[in-house]
């Protein structure tokens, strides 16, 4: 857990080190107000998200709030997590579509909302269940939400700069070739912060896997919750995965990659029960996980970190 928290803490510094390195740059070569100018537009863009962005999801997750009385024992499931993880009870909802999966989402912890989907509901035990509840929670509880939505404004803010200095710097200025260079770099570190922030949303997946642990879930029980959202997800079709393509950052897991972690997460289910029990995640423990180059790759570029590595990382846990 030290190590998760000491590479986001590198992370964040490295990202905004990036950010003060092109002001700097900006400075010594044209001037920075046309880059508080974006930064403004950058900023105004983020604080509208962050209003608007609970209502969006909303929409397009077709959520309902429920009250006790509609699903008393889902109620019972997340007072009890809320409970140990000493936090307000959020808003409970539920996604009316069909694939599987469940999703945290809200302004302050005091705004938290837990959704799952129609589909999820038929698929996962009640212990399989809590487990991702409790997943979802740490989520809330990380304040994570928060955390992503700021670092995802750097990319934004290297795209603007990198625009505005490759196709409107250089016909305002006769220095063509010191813009380009700005627009260009600016460009490079657009990829760059972009790629840092997708590594940021995979470390909160695992910090969200550690404490749904540290709320008395079982290991093997989320890994077998993923291995059955990964099935799922699997046997939904492609309109309905097209319809949630981009809020999948939200999910427990990346349903665009769902084919290919079942056939890595098969391999662990020795049995074929369709589960991961305890003695199988103690199996993976005492394996080394190497990926290919493509799975690295794929990753990489990926809000979820690779599923066969988080499912490593959750048999570190076992006591």
């Amino acid at each position: 857990m030290f190590f998760l928290k000491l590479r986001m803490f590198l992370l964040v510094a490295v990202l905004f080190a990036i950010i003060y390195a092109v002001i700097v740059m900006i400075g010594a070569y044209m001037g920075i107000s046309n880059f508080y100018f974006y930064l403004g537009i950058s900023l105004a863009l983020m604080f509208i998200q962050y209003l608007i962005g609970p209502k969006i999801v909303e929409w397009s997750m077709h959520v309902k709030y429920i009250k006790r009385q509609d699903n008393p024992k889902l109620f019972q499931m997340m007072e009890g997590l809320v409970m140990k993880a000493d936090i307000p009870m959020p808003r409970i909802g539920i996604a009316e579509i069909q694939l599987p999966n469940a999703f945290a989402f809200g302004r302050t912890i005091k705004d938290g909302r837990i959704c799952v989907t129609r589909g999820i509901l038929s698929l996962l035990s009640d212990e399989e269940l809590k487990a991702v509840l409790g997943h979802e929670l740490s989520h809330l509880k990380n304040r994570d939400m928060l955390t992503i939505t700021i670092l995802s404004v750097i990319p934004m803010i290297m795209y603007r700069i990198a625009w505005h200095f490759l196709f409107f710097g250089r016909r305002r200025d006769e220095r063509g070739g010191s813009t380009a260079l700005i627009g260009l770099a600016a460009f490079l570190f657009y990829f760059i912060t972009n790629l840092l922030v997708l590594y940021a949303s995979r470390i909160r997946e695992y910090f969200a896997d550690r404490g749904s642990v540290e709320l008395g879930n079982q290991p093997s029980t989320l890994a077998s919750s993923l291995y059955k959202l990964a099935y799922g997800a699997a046997r939904t079709n492609k309109e309905s995965l097209k319809e949630v393509e981009g809020l999948k950052a939200f999910f427990v897991n990346d349903p665009s990659r769902a084919l290919n972690e079942v056939r890595e997460l098969s391999q662990l289910d020795l049995d074929r029960s369709g589960t991961i029990d305890a003695g199988e995640l103690d199996i993976l423990r005492n394996k080394e996980v190497r990926l290919s180059l493509g799975d690295r790759l794929l990753e990489a570029l990926s809000t979820h970190p690779n599923m066969l590595k988080r499912i490593k990382q959750l048999s570190a846990y076992r006591k």
